[in-house]
């Protein structure tokens, strides 16, 4: 156990310890924190690669209280060091896959041809880094302690999914997200940040169920894959949540269905674009509409009060567009401290 006993919740917070300024040491903190620094196959802006970095500096300026669970901080939060050289091999693949994309984009059938090596690489790397995602996070898992991880675009977190689901034997998904996320090989990255949740249906059989919610930017593909998952997918659109609100409903019974869509056991993936964008203006690709913080925190009340367990989280696509001390990473690290306390609540 930490010493507290010289520490000032109400101080500011202190650049020399951890994550929200917290004292504590990866050994004596309940809740480990894995920043996932990659974005090779971001389809419109970068920038998610410098979300962790940017978020740990935003959590110092978050004050500790929390009413909906107060004092979750003392058990223990420590982020561990950003890999510098993961984020390395992930700026340097970008280049690559930038051309890739910008041929598709252009039509250019003979340069993608030519790329077919830049491909395959990529999508070998990707792998790569599943594995060794899946591995941090098992390791932190059987010696006893809670995970969350911060990326990076959205592909991070499969490792991590894979890594419950050798602990798990049936789990549920609430996504929040603008994004369905639903598309086979997206650009033709096997792992790409728009195919995590096809990829997760498909490797991961140990979830039984994904729940999204916010999605207002899908397409055709993706729409097919809900209607044809016999209820494995239940996807409450943004469109129809707002209708429903029009109409009468409140968000209170909406949050309910949510909730009640999910099995006893969920992991939250939290792509920060299912919020309002005037909240996350720099994200990789941002679309108007979606919610405000204190709509998904409320929905994460209801979610703790039903008994269901959180078994881990993520959070990702948070990019400041060069801009480190923007709203984004500020965003970031209000929506990470909600979750990490209700990670221990």
């Amino acid at each position: 156990m930490a010493d507290l006993s010289q520490f000032d919740p109400n101080s500011v917070g202190l650049k020399a310890n951890n994550i929200f300024g917290l004292p504590f040491t990866e050994a004596d903190a309940a809740l480990v924190l894995v920043p996932v620094p990659w974005e090779v196959t971001v389809s419109y802006r970068a920038g998610t690669a410098d979300g962790p970095a940017n978020i740990f500096d935003a959590s110092l300026q978050v004050d500790l209280y929390d009413p909906d669970v107060t004092d979750g901080w003392k058990k223990g939060f420590y982020m561990q060091p950003v890999d510098t050289e993961m984020q390395n091999v992930s700026t340097a693949l970008r280049n690559a896959a930038e051309q890739i994309i910008a041929s598709l984009e252009e039509g250019d059938e003979e340069a993608s041809i030519e790329l077919h090596d830049e491909l395959a690489e990529i999508n070998n790397e990707c792998t790569q880094l599943i594995e060794q995602v899946r591995s941090t996070t098992g390791n932190l898992m059987r010696n006893g302690k809670k995970v969350g991880l911060i990326g990076g675009d959205h592909s991070t977190p499969l490792g991590y999914i894979k890594a419950l689901s050798d602990i798990h034997s049936d789990f549920g998904i609430l996504q929040i997200d603008a994004h369905a996320d639903l598309r086979n090989a997206y650009e033709g990255f096997t792992y790409s940040h728009a195919s995590i949740m096809y990829n997760v249906l498909k490797e991961v059989q140990q979830v039984s169920k994904l729940v999204q919610v916010g999605i207002r930017d899908y397409c055709d593909e993706e729409l097919q894959v809900i209607q044809n998952s016999n209820g494995r997918v239940t996807t409450f659109f943004d469109k129809n949540i707002k209708e429903r609100q029009y109409e009468g409903e409140t968000w209170k019974q909406i949050c309910l269905d949510i909730v009640n869509a999910l099995p006893q056991k969920v992991y939250i993936s939290f792509d920060i674009d299912g919020l309002d964008p005037k909240l996350c203006p720099n994200t990789g690709t941002p679309v108007p509409g979606g919610f405000e913080m204190e709509q998904v925190f409320y929905l994460f009340k209801l979610l703790h009060a039903s008994g269901r367990e959180l078994i881990g989280f993520d959070l990702n696509e948070v990019s400041t567009g060069g801009y480190g001390d923007s709203i984004d990473s500020i965003t970031g690290a209000r929506v990470l401290y909600k979750m990490c306390n209700y990670m221990v609540a």
